[in-house]
């Protein structure tokens, strides 16, 4: 009997608690409809712009490409995190197992370091279309967006391969609250009794090169297209050009923001309320905002989305002229 309740404890002492994005708020409830209102509109947003994509041949271009890429990528992203926070919440139990702690962690790492270097694949490409518009065709044909592609999910990947076996491997303290939502691996390596100073130190040097280069990329694309811009005769084709980049540059600024904040930034800038609102904004916000910055404000997007509700509702009165024969 002794042996089956020390068992007992002992499973239960290896689970991880995360605190939750609401804590003791007196406005949970409030912040709970906001969240799960954010959550349904990033997936069907995501959901509808990858679709939208995939269907109308107008949009077959790499821009749009690489446009449902962010799409799957931010689908994927608050998938894995917001919706096992608000069932917590349901529930009352903020418990998650080593295993899945480990899941959640590779996930955000790969999707994070994959979304950094597309982001650079992206300015290259508006780049390429502005600055190079006749070699346009040769420099981003098919097979070069699906390399770059591929190379932002590998890199991605590689980045949650290394990091997060070696994260999850060091011994924690009795104390096994997690100070966010979700499992990240700066506030679960506060958790450590170990040394993890060698480890902190190649964790920061690595996550500064996956946000260093491409920062150097996307600031060298736009630093050539906004020099190309400002040398345009026409003021048509500075506003296209610029409302061309405008989307791409917001969501940069948003997406880097935040990571910057959170792993290039001492741990003296850092305080637990500081560092769950940011996790908040680059898992919560952007992947709400980046839909709708590339619809709302894509006329290519809104004129694919027109199109094809008018052809639907054309094809719904035919159905329905027809039964009522």
């Amino acid at each position: 009997m002794y042996s089956g309740n020390q068992n007992s404890q002992n499973q239960t002492s290896n689970v991880f608690i995360l605190v939750g994005l609401f804590g003791e708020t007196k406005h949970a409830i409030l912040l709970y409809t906001v969240t799960f209102i954010f959550l349904l509109i990033a997936l069907t947003g995501n959901t509808l712009l990858i679709i939208l994509i995939h269907l109308e041949p107008c949009l077959h271009t790499p821009m749009y490409f690489y446009i449902s890429q962010l799409s799957l990528m931010d689908l994927i992203y608050i998938s894995v995190t917001v919706p096992k926070m608000l069932m917590d919440q349901v529930t009352g139990d903020h418990t998650i197992s080593p295993s899945g702690c480990g899941i959640q962690m590779f996930f955000y790492l790969t999707l994070a370091g994959a979304e950094t270097f597309l982001l650079s694949a992206m300015a290259y490409d508006r780049y390429a279309a502005i600055c190079r518009p006749l070699h346009y065709p040769l420099l981003m044909n098919q097979r070069v967006c699906e390399c770059l592609v591929s190379g932002c999910w590998f890199l991605g990947m590689l980045d949650g391969l290394l990091l997060t076996p070696i994260t999850m491997s060091f011994p924690f303290c009795h104390s096994r609250k997690i100070l966010s939502f979700f499992c990240e691996a700066p506030v679960l390596l506060k958790l450590s009794c170990s040394d993890i100073s060698l480890y902190k130190m190649l964790m920061y040097l690595c996550c500064v090169l996956m946000l260093l280069i491409p920062v150097i990329i996307i600031s060298g694309s736009y630093a050539l297209i906004l020099h190309l811009i400002h040398r345009m005769s026409s003021s048509e084709s500075r506003r296209k050009a610029f409302a061309t980049c405008s989307s791409h540059m917001i969501v940069v600024l948003l997406f880097f923001g935040g990571a910057i904040y959170t792993y290039m930034l001492p741990d003296s800038y850092h305080t637990a309320e500081q560092d769950m609102m940011a996790s908040a904004f680059y898992t919560i916000i952007t992947p709400v905002l980046n839909p709708l910055i590339y619809s709302l404000r894509n006329k290519d997007v809104t004129g694919a989305l027109r199109s094809r509700m008018q052809s639907g509702l054309s094809l719904r009165k035919v159905v329905k002229g027809k039964s009522c024969r």
